[in-house]
């Protein structure tokens, strides 16, 4: 029996890692639009991004996905019957993750790719610029590849601490591996066992991660090193 359990927690697995990537690719995509958000200039833009990163980080985790999962569909579903609309707004606790995490890390990844944007040589641009580069060509040819670089430390921080986090998904129903892990828990009275076993699944996806991303990190400083010589 204690096998079949373990097997579930490790089964489920594949639904912590697709809650960890997909929210990885939303934060990533959100932390980039509201870096350049930041440093566009535009006043408006700059707000909207500074208001939005000093309230999420200042809000709990775990409170950020309780008020999205619970609060916000209450209150539309209340708006909408204020209104005279017979609709039931319900997100699914996947959909509900995916969002909370990508907005909350969203707001980290933020600053990692501000830091590296303000990193790189004014000087390059300008000259790009002078050469009559389009804007597109400029971006993935200057600013992308050192964007990459000068941002995988805190890339790789801020996702380390993401697949972590994706712990408390089991709180709203879904059926990752900390929620497994508790059914099985409860059901054998073996809680050290089975709460060991979630543990050491976190515990090797972040050596895995730091293996992969340490591996980029060296390729990326060879690559800088010889562009030098």
């Amino acid at each position: 029996m204690i096998g079949n359990f373990a097997l579930s927690i490790l089964a489920a697995g594949l639904m912590t890692l697709l809650l960890a990537l997909t929210s990885l690719a939303l934060a990533t995509s959100i932390g980039l639009a509201a870096a350049f958000a930041k440093l566009s200039g535009n006043g408006f833009l700059s707000g909207m991004a500074s208001g939005y990163t000093f309230i999420i980080r200042g809000i709990p985790d775990l409170v950020v996905m309780l008020l999205l999962f619970y609060s916000l569909p209450a209150m539309l579903n209340q708006g909408a019957e204020a209104i005279g609309l017979d609709i039931q707004v319900e997100f699914s606790p996947i959909a509900a993750g995916i969002a909370t995490l990508g907005l909350i890390f969203g707001a980290y990844m933020t600053e990692t790719f501000r830091t590296a944007l303000l990193n790189i040589p004014k000087g390059q641009i300008e000259a790009a610029v002078a050469y009559g580069l389009p804007r597109l060509r400029i971006f993935f040819a200057i600013i992308l590849p050192q964007l990459a670089r000068l941002a995988l430390p805190g890339f790789t921080n801020n996702w380390l601490v993401l697949a972590k986090a994706t712990a408390l998904a089991s709180i709203i129903g879904l059926h990752d591996v900390m929620f497994r892990a508790k059914a099985a828990a409860e059901a054998t009275s073996m809680p050290f066992t089975f709460y060991l076993i979630a543990a050491g699944f976190y515990f090797s996806v972040t050596l895995c991660s730091m293996l992969l991303l340490s591996i980029v990190a060296r390729r990326t400083a060879a690559g800088m090193r010889e562009l030098a010589s």
